[in-house]
């Protein structure tokens, strides 16, 4: 766990990539930006860790994409390896964290606001990097109150 600076959010998908960052207290996740990967090529990895590196990330969060009944198929196995990668790549900590329907919030989210998906792919793909992100962070400060409050 992750306990200072900045946390970069991760929605990998087939052809993009969602990315968000929290701020420096790790309170609020907001979208950055979204990375395209062409079919059959390999992941972005080089621009990744230049932006883990230009925004002095401090850890990385990778959606898990379970299935509804919260098992594993080949997306989930494909998130794990990426999560190892960046580790690796990065030197940095990387948590999983339960993606299951960010894309379909962040997607819902626009309308009810008023907005258009219509040609807002990568706006939604970094919205959803930013719910998960979020619910990340909102977690993991309740674990840390629980723990507070039962050590007293």
């Amino acid at each position: 766990m992750i306990e200072t600076g900045r946390l970069l959010g991760v929605d990998w998908g087939e052809r993009r990539i969602g990315l968000a960052l929290s701020d420096e207290s790790q309170l609020l996740a907001q979208p950055l930006t979204t990375l395209t990967r062409r079919t059959g090529k390999r992941f972005p990895m080089a621009r990744l860790i230049a932006l883990v590196k230009k925004r002095d990330i401090a850890g990385v969060v990778v959606g898990l994409p379970l299935a509804g009944d919260g098992s594993e198929a080949a997306a989930a196995r494909q998130a794990r390896a990426l999560a190892q990668d960046i580790a690796r790549h990065s030197g940095l900590a990387v948590d999983l964290w339960d993606e299951r329907f960010t894309t379909a919030r962040a997607l819902q989210a626009v309308r009810e606001m008023g907005g258009t998906t219509q040609g807002r792919r990568g706006d939604i793909d970094a919205l959803a990097a930013a719910l998960l992100l979020q619910h990340y962070l909102d977690a993991r400060r309740a674990r840390a109150e629980d723990g507070a409050r039962n050590a007293e």
